[in-house]
């Protein structure tokens, strides 16, 4: 029988094979881990809805910092669980802050380690927005002051880098200028540029406690349903001066990721948030799938995607599977 057609097995046939042609490398150096710190001592609270993340007193911080560095892992995200809280948040911009103890104690343990500052009001405020509230409404313009103290704050402390996540519009313009007239020209923003108002964020809350107390977030946060309107926020942050663009959720949002790093030339930046994470592990847990396997190909498609980083709780799992060769 004499067919003609193409053969594309004959670059599938062996592990060699498939290894040497393959498009696309996760690499340990492309993830973030998030991590959540609290005031108190001997602290290390698992979250409920996120087995294996814990809320982390600074006494059991260092010890966490050094897991990280051993496994070649670059960087670390900071959220704070404050003692008090009250209508302004004024926990995220106090010097001696709970996310400030923490960037200050890291950079003592590991310098070398990058430190990311989540730069936002909501596990802060009483209400649990991520801005000034008059009269049940999340008010745009006088929270950007806040939002810029809180970043200079955390500039001051020793961040590497700050991650706005607030949505407010122009906050970008708002954390450059602040950073700037405050001598921190040189600490770049990566910017929560497309961040829906998801249902993933579910298990987040409970461990950074940031509930809203009415409402929801909206208004500011993008509607799960519009993908050109990412592109008119990433664009606006470009113009205002983000150095890095992000997208949040991943896992539902490859298409966004995408189209990003199809438009924009900065590095891209995909959050694999906490309800994505507690998904496979409840699955795993009942024994219905294979946790590594589907770990690694879920963050591989973030690769694929177009995202060159990865912000992840699976980040030391998958540090530790890559050493072992995946």
């Amino acid at each position: 029988m004499d067919l003609d057609f193409t053969r594309h097995r004959r670059l599938r046939k062996s592990p060699g094979i498939r290894s040497l042609v393959r498009e696309h490398h996760l690499h340990v150096h492309d993830l973030i881990y998030p991590l959540f710190v609290t005031y108190g001592k001997q602290v290390k609270n698992e979250v409920p809805s996120m087995p294996g993340v814990f809320q982390l007193s600074l006494d059991q911080l260092e010890k966490e910092i050094e897991e990280i560095v051993a496994l070649g892992i670059q960087g670390v995200i900071l959220f704070g669980i404050p003692e008090e809280k009250d209508a302004e948040g004024s926990g995220a911009y106090d010097e001696a802050g709970i996310v400030q103890q923490a960037i200050r104690l890291i950079k003592k343990t590991a310098p070398s380690l990058i430190v990311i500052a989540d730069t936002c009001l909501c596990e802060y405020t009483d209400h649990g927005h991520c801005g000034v509230i008059r009269e049940d409404r999340v008010l745009n313009d006088p929270s950007l002051d806040l939002h810029a103290r809180t970043a200079i704050s955390q500039a001051r402390a020793g961040a590497d880098i700050i991650a706005p996540s607030n949505m407010m519009d122009g906050f970008v313009t708002a954390i450059r200028q602040g950073l700037d007239k405050t001598g921190f020209k040189d600490i770049p923003i990566m910017a929560y540029s497309v961040k829906y108002a998801s249902a993933f964020y579910g298990p987040f809350r409970d461990a950074a406690g940031s509930t809203p107390q009415f409402g929801d977030r909206k208004t500011y946060q993008m509607d799960p349903a519009n993908g050109r309107e990412a592109l008119r926020e990433a664009y606006s942050d470009v113009v205002e001066g983000a150095d890095i663009l992000m997208v949040k959720p991943a896992l539902a949002y490859m298409d966004i990721i995408y189209q990003l790093k199809e438009q924009f030339d900065l590095p891209l930046a995909a959050y694999n948030v906490s309800g994505e994470y507690s998904m496979i592990k409840a699955a795993a847990q009942n024994g219905w799938i294979d946790e590594k396997a589907v770990v690694m190909e879920m963050l591989t498609g973030m690769k694929r995607a177009g995202a060159d980083i990865i912000l992840t709780y699976f980040a030391k799992d998958a540090a530790k599977w890559l050493k072992e060769g995946n």
